[in-house]
């Protein structure tokens, strides 16, 4: 806002204030963050052109409410503790949802700038609130509320278990989460890259959980070592939420998927984030690869991809069966990996992974496709033309078509429904399970979808398991 004879006036450039990001032909051969963030600087000049609607639609846009243009007016002004006090009554990870939401299909959206120019760039500034936070009042953590000898158990410590988990100890439930991986933290550390959300980042924010009293125990595969039924009648536990993610991975059913240098995205993505793959100090095993072909279209497609070209991949070629314009990939993420190098080959289905006559894959052999009809996704269907078959020599392939919930802990828990993906059925308006006392939120009730979503559903079954004690 530019003061005027008394007045304030916005900031009515229709273009974001642009954000600062490592060189492509220097970030694609490093795993440090690409988007270095703005300056405070940048910061309040983007926030003045917030327009302050008074009928608020980017908060409609948001699954948690972050009341959008009260923390914005704050950053305009340079008050950026208030500004994270205002977002931090909805949002307990601005730091992570200011880096990886999908804001150009949610609040950003619903932003009236967007009409007429580009919305106000309310993930960056939400962004740049939380970082400064982090290194202005870092070190300062939570206090631990006052226990109502009430006990929940969380499964699984991605946005929804974190989210849940944040909320119901604020309230003063002793709560306990159960962590299949060795490190907390779920689809942020084992799924997001280093270059997108910086792990140290998410352990900040696991950090503030345990200074709340938040019990994490890593290891613990629920379904194996210990059943739901067990936390309930053995252990004491008066409410359990399941958090567990999308982690069974999908394939195409064609031949060669068994061949050696076939990974699922979800294994390529863990070897290099979870287990540090890219740094030569760890011990992970993972393929040199001198050309990789990654088969999907989505987010997680364009980390695989990113992640090879990083761990030096000479070509690296996404292959996807639509056009761009039905990738449902982020627009930022395509252009990011266009810029790194990625090559796109659109309009192509595999159809076989080509043996080297070792076990090992030698390349893939592709169908041109063009689309047809839409189908049920409202997408136009893709068909193939007969007689385009061409192989793409490879010696990688990585298969990133989609996840759903792992069977195991629908397998092992009496009374728990689901539906034919395999997600848990649960009350939309609350989000228990067909099983008193049993919530569930995120993934393993949506299947593979975003960050923020999941911390909604998180956050919503933690006010009903609330509701829930307190009249049992």
């Amino acid at each position: 806002m530019y003061k005027i004879g008394g007045a304030t006036m916005t900031n009515m450039s229709i273009k974001k204030v642009k954000m600062p990001e490592q060189m492509p032909e220097c970030r694609n051969k490093n795993f440090k963050e690409v988007a270095l963030g703005y300056t405070a600087k940048m910061a309040i000049e983007e926030a003045q052109r917030c327009l302050n609607c008074k009928h608020k639609p980017c908060v409609s846009g948001c699954p948690v409410n972050v009341r959008i243009p009260e923390f914005i007016a704050e950053v305009a002004k340079g008050e950026f503790l208030k500004a994270y006090e205002v977002i931090t009554t909805t949002n307990a990870l601005p730091a992570v949802c200011g880096r990886v939401c999908p804001q150009e299909s949610q609040c950003e959206a619903k932003c009236v700038r967007g009409a007429k120019g580009e919305p106000v760039a309310i993930g960056r500034l939400e962004r740049f609130v939380a970082d400064w936070y982090m290194e202005h009042h870092g070190d300062v953590m939570p206090q631990k509320p006052v226990s109502n000898n009430k006990k929940v158990a969380i499964i699984g410590s991605g946005p929804s278990g974190l989210a849940c988990a944040g909320d119901l100890a604020k309230l003063g439930y002793d709560v306990t989460i159960f962590e299949a991986f060795h490190t907390a933290g779920g689809v942020l550390v084992y799924g997001i890259p280093e270059f997108r959300l910086p792990k140290a980042i998410v352990q900040k924010e696991i950090d503030k959980l345990s200074a709340m009293g938040v019990h994490i125990m890593t290891n613990m595969v629920i379904g194996k070592v210990l059943s739901i039924d067990e936390l309930l009648e053995d252990m004491d536990f008066d409410a359990v939420f399941i958090g567990s993610g999308a982690g069974l991975p999908s394939f195409m059913g064609i031949e060669g998927e068994a061949l050696v240098g076939v990974y699922s995205a979800n294994e390529y993505l863990t070897r290099i984030n979870l287990m540090k793959s890219y740094i030569e100090e760890y011990d992970t095993p993972i393929k040199k690869s001198k050309a990789v072909a990654v088969v999907g279209g989505g987010n997680v497609a364009m980390d695989a991809a990113r992640c090879a070209k990083r761990l030096g991949a000479e070509h690296v070629y996404i292959v996807y069966r639509r056009s761009e314009v039905e990738m449902p990939a982020r627009l930022e993420e395509i252009h990011h990996a266009k810029e790194e190098g990625i090559e796109f080959h659109l309009l192509r289905n595999p159809v076989k992974i080509l043996n080297d006559g070792n076990g090992k894959v030698c390349g893939m052999e592709c169908q041109v496709m063009e689309l047809g009809e839409p189908d049920a996704s409202g997408r136009r269907r893709p068909v193939a033309v007969e007689g385009s078959n061409y192989v793409l020599d490879v010696d990688t392939v990585v298969m990133s078509i989609g996840t759903s919930p792992n069977p195991l802990i629908r397998s092992t828990t009496k009374g728990l429904e689901t539906n034919k993906k395999g997600c848990l059925i649960v009350n939309e308006d609350t989000n228990e399970t067909t099983r008193q006392g049993i919530y569930a939120g995120g993934d393993a009730v949506t299947g593979a979808a975003t960050v923020i979503l999941a911390m909604g559903a998180g956050k919503k079954a933690a006010k009903s398991i609330d509701e829930y004690l307190k009249n049992a």
